[in-house]
């Protein structure tokens, strides 16, 4: 047995140590931070965008059977209009031989502009009751309607049955409502009509009780006389004859610009006009009808040639201009309104292309997993003739007390001739030591521990490939545990002249813990699934540092380890691919290796591995030019790396918020069920990658909760690696808090 040591083993100041993690953790936690509040912007901007689109909850439409005996009955026998004059409620009736011509549940983009048209041809107001969401995501059609004359009322925000509803949501649907005309044409309103309101004597003792709330704000209650029952598309005629009043009474006419298919109230609206004209009527706002009420003899003054009776400040009574906050305030919800109106739609496309993109990935990722398989363990296939020579196995250690001896012990096994080299960078808790102890208790021969000072895990790798006595090196984790036969599976593909270096399959051996199976489950579907897919496509992105071994010669050639990115191993793979070397995968030698423990060690793992692979890949960026064979990377495996490790699991979050804006907004079934189809796809995924790899299926039982909790925050750490590029941030070699629970290997299950 030979044991050596290289450099003096100088420990590293402890102080430049705290003022490394210090300086890293102030760096960190502004980024953590950011991505949280990315992840809270979107989710707020889809919950606007539900709340504008959708009621919540179950709405009931209509009180029945209330009863009416705290309503006045001069209340329920009144006019339309009802106001509070000093507190004492009254009605008021339009005037004789007039119309108040009125519009509920718009503006919407496409009735709100043909009625408008209808108007300004025959020079007649209108009075719309507009809904705030609507009003907020089409601000320029309540701008337009209220340039042409037209007066505006409130008709809640979400068209929600205030009856129904608390003291404090009447409120709100009426503050949000005006905020909403602040912002769209710089105005308020006193005019309010409730949904699913008809006229005075449908009052009864619930909706008297908004009534009076709202009168006491100094709002004007507006109902109806007739209604044109647009909403029932009766036909043309029908619509013309129940807006109209009878005996030359006046009338608040009801007709819809929104809320459905308008096309006979846009055919009807000019019939009626012209009839009602024909007959002498004159047509104003319910300011107006109210201004002529009050006019002592009674009606108002009729417009030339039969049009609007008033003047336009009579026409738009019930406008105030909006200052100050509510201004301000009503300008900022409807510039909300118009991110969300632009990102959700957005959102949905991406989610779109990306759900097609996944869907084809498992599809693929199935086709040639299968062939890798078939191909791979065929009786009759061979790499070539047997390699049987030693190769050297290179254990960069860092801290490892706890499970070095666990890796030496597991080497000594090993059914093939091993040197092992056991680089010791710069350890402060005797790992050098426990190494040449166990190497000595177990008889081992042809292990060196190399010391050096604490460099990182590629200058580590670099040392070990230097003192390597043999032209394939093995390289593991000091984690790691490998079973007899791995070794000898692992070196066998370098038969063929063409491999330059050869992925083993990493187990999680740490997985009775929750956190541990989530794991399990990515490492066998994620990982090795992915791997027999790239190995068909020959564009391999990565060799899992736990497990991979290299001829010399190529790792020489591409210049070793690099320490450029913190993900070495991409960074060695990718330039081996462009140095023309083929890089395989060999699913039977399989190696275990602790994964962290908690969501802590988890992040600060991904989050290196995260971002040392964007690191990676910006560093091969020219592949894409290049040709021939060591171009095939940049032609098929970047653009798939790029997709599938970078975008879609930035998207990939996005299926399960949008599971839920669809429970809420949309349909609870129609969501649950496409929810469960993609879940049912991954699982058929992840049930092949388990059987292909002989596990046991009950670990699949973590799937669903892994697809909840698991890819959130993957996505976060994603988010929070691409802020960290983009701010130019950098990492040192991370060492998790290992316990040594990963013994001798367990074996396939």
């Amino acid at each position: 047995m030979s044991l050596t040591s290289t450099g003096r083993g100088r420990r590293r100041a402890p102080t430049r140590l705290e003022r490394a993690a210090g300086r890293a953790a102030a760096l960190q936690r502004p980024r953590i931070l950011l991505a949280l509040l990315l992840l809270l912007a979107l989710t707020c901007v889809m919950l606007l965008d539900g709340y504008l689109r959708a009621e919540v909850g179950d709405d009931q439409r209509v009180r029945t059977g209330a009863s009416a005996d705290a309503v006045p009955d001069e209340i329920l026998e009144g006019g339309p209009i009802l106001t509070f004059p000093g507190g004492q409620a009254t009605t008021l009736s339009v005037p004789d031989k007039t119309i108040a011509l009125t519009f509920d549940d718009g503006p919407d983009p496409t009735w709100t502009p043909k009625v408008l048209k209808i108007l300004e041809k025959y020079d007649v107001p209108g009075t719309f009751f507009v809904v705030g969401s609507m009003v907020a995501r089409y601000p320029g059609l309540v701008r337009d309607l209220v340039e042409q004359g037209s007066e505006i009322g409130v008709h809640t925000f979400t068209h929600v049955d205030l009856s129904y509803q608390s003291a404090s949501r009447v409120k709100r649907e009426m503050d949000q409502t005006q905020l909403a005309l602040a912002g769209a044409a710089g105005i308020t309103t006193t005019l309010f009509r409730a949904p699913y309101s008809s006229r005075t004597d449908a009052i009864d003792n619930y909706s008297w009780k908004v009534y009076q709330q709202l009168g006491e704000d100094g709002y004007t209650s507006v109902f109806i006389d007739t209604d044109s029952e647009d909403w029932k598309q009766p036909g043309v005629a029908k619509i013309v004859e129940g807006a109209t009043p009878e005996d030359g009474e006046g009338a608040s006419v009801l007709f819809h610009d929104s809320g459905g298919e308008r096309e006979q109230t846009i055919e009807a609206l000019p019939k009626y006009i012209e009839k009602m004209q024909a007959k002498g009527y004159t047509f104003t706002t319910v300011s107006g009808a109210m201004a002529g009420q009050h006019q002592a003899g009674g009606p108002v003054a009729p417009a030339a040639a039969g049009g609007a009776a008033g003047t336009g400040n009579q026409l738009q009574a019930a406008h105030r201009e909006a200052t100050g906050t509510t201004l301000y305030e009503g300008k900022a919800l409807v510039a909300a309104v118009t991110v969300a109106e632009w990102t959700v739609p957005a959102l949905s496309a991406g989610l779109v292309v990306v759900g097609v993109a996944v869907m084809g990935r498992f599809g693929l990722m199935l086709v040639l997993a299968r062939r890798h398989h078939r191909q791979r363990n065929r009786l009759r296939f061979s790499w070539g003739p047997p390699v049987t020579r030693p190769v050297s196995v290179i254990v960069p250690a860092y801290n490892e007390k706890e499970c070095i001896a666990n890796t030496l012990t597991s080497l000594a096994r090993s059914t093939h001739p091993i040197e092992i080299i056991v680089v010791d960078d710069g350890s402060t808790d005797g790992t050098g030591e426990i190494a040449r102890a166990t190497a000595r208790s177990l008889g081992m021969t042809g292990v060196r521990v190399v010391r050096q000072e604490n460099a990182g895990k590629p200058a580590a790798l670099n040392n070990g490939v230097r003192h390597a006595s043999h032209d394939i090196v093995v390289m593991m984790d000091g984690d790691t545990v490998f079973e007899p036969d791995t070794v000898r599976h692992l070196v066998q593909p370098f038969a063929d002249p063409e491999v330059g270096a050869v992925a083993g399959n990493a187990k999680v051996g740490n997985r009775r813990t929750v956190i541990g199976a989530w794991q399990h489950i990515e490492y066998v579907m994620g990982f090795n699934l992915d791997r027999r897919m790239y190995d068909v496509l020959r564009c391999m992105p990565t060799i899992p540092g736990a497990i991979g071994a290299f001829r010399r010669e190529a790792v020489l050639d591409v210049g070793g380890m690099s320490e450029d990115t913190l993900a070495e191993d991409t960074d060695i793979t990718i330039a081996m691919h462009r140095a023309g070397w083929r890089v395989v995968y060999q699913e039977h030698a399989r190696a275990w290796t602790e994964a962290p423990r908690t969501p802590r060690q988890l992040w600060s793992q991904r989050y290196r591995w995260s971002y040392g692979t964007m690191q990676a890949l910006w560093k091969h960026r020219k592949c894409l030019t290049d040709t021939g064979p060591s171009g095939r990377f940049g032609r098929v495996g970047m653009p798939l790396v790029v997709l599938f490790q970078v975008i879609t699991p930035v998207f990939a979050p996005l299926i399960d918020l949008f599971t839920v804006y669809s429970m809420i907004f949309i349909d609870l079934g129609a969501a649950l069920l496409a929810w469960c189809a993609v879940l049912g796809v991954q699982l058929v995924c992840a049930a092949y990658a388990f059987r292909l790899d002989r596990e046991r299926y009950r670990y699949l039982l973590m799937m669903p909760l892994q697809q909840l909790a698991y890819r959130q925050m993957m996505y976060l750490v994603l988010i929070h690696s691409g802020i960290t590029a983009l701010t130019g941030g950098r990492l040192r070699w991370q060492k998790l808090k290992r316990t040594g629970e990963v013994g001798m290997p367990a074996g396939p299950s």
